[in-house]
Formats: C-alpha cells, sequence, structure tokens
C-alpha cells in the first residue's frame, strides 16, 4: 500500500511487531476481497485504488519475541494498493497502530525477515513504482 508520496503502510502486530497489512481469508472471501478488509481493519484506509497482484510466498507465524513458530506455516498474499487516504486509525485492537514510512525504511521495521526479503525483491524489481 503506498499513499501520495511514495511511503509505505506498515502496522504494529501483537507484541509490537511490524508488518506488512495481511490476514486470514474468512469464509467467502477470495483473496483480493481479504486484503481490503485487513487494510482497513488494520489501518482504518478504506480509499483504496487497486495497481497489482505482488504474488505470494511461505513462511511461519511469529512467535510473540518475533521467532518463528513452526506450528503455523502461512501462505501470504500481497497485492499493491494506492491511495490518498493519509490519517491512520486501526480499528482492530490487535493491530494499535499504523505508520506510513519511507520505501528504504521498510525491510528494516518489518519483524519478520522473510517478508524484509520479498519486500526488497519487490523493490528490487520494480513491482512498487
Amino acid at each position: 500500500m503506498l499513499n501520495t508520496k511514495g511511503e509505505v503502510l506498515i502496522v504494529m502486530q501483537p507484541n509490537n511487531l511490524w508488518s506488512l497489512p495481511k490476514g486470514h481469508i474468512d469464509p467467502g472471501e477470495d483473496a483480493l476481497t481479504a486484503a481490503k478488509r485487513e487494510i482497513l481493519e488494520e489501518s482504518g484506509v478504506s480509499e483504496l485504488e487497486y495497481v497489482r497482484d505482488l504474488g505470494d510466498y511461505t513462511r511461519y507465524k511469529l512467535d510473540k519475541v518475533g521467532n518463528d513458530d513452526l506450528s503455523e506455516l502461512k501462505n501470504i498474499h500481497l497485492f499493491l494498493f494506492k491511495t490518498q487516504q493519509q490519517k491512520l486509525q486501526p480499528i482492530d485492537p490487535d493491530n494499535p497502530e499504523a505508520r506510513w514510512i519511507a520505501r528504504e525504511d521498510v525491510a528494516h521495521m518489518l519483524a519478520h525477515k522473510k517478508d524484509a526479503e520479498v519486500f526488497l525483491e519487490f523493490l528490487s524489481r520494480g513491482l512498487l513504482d
């Protein structure tokens, strides 16, 4: 998710761990619908312009201190959206904060190493332009 300044949306997960907005697909949803709902819940952003499908990857969920929790392997599907909406106001109490940050700072903020690697790959391939 990019704003008009080209900044990237990151959200705080439980235990003060930062990630890109994402979540589970609810019954009856497809991945795109779930992505829009999760962005709204985790950031309050509702004005979304779909840009492209960025694909998917797998990784383990994080435990309370940011290490891999081998009890759950997650498939993460990401989409690129743009918005003119600047104000961030999370709805989900499990995600109490959202921030717009510069692209070059995103990988350093992400709690999961795999998320950071994937984000850097998107940057190097020009997928966030």
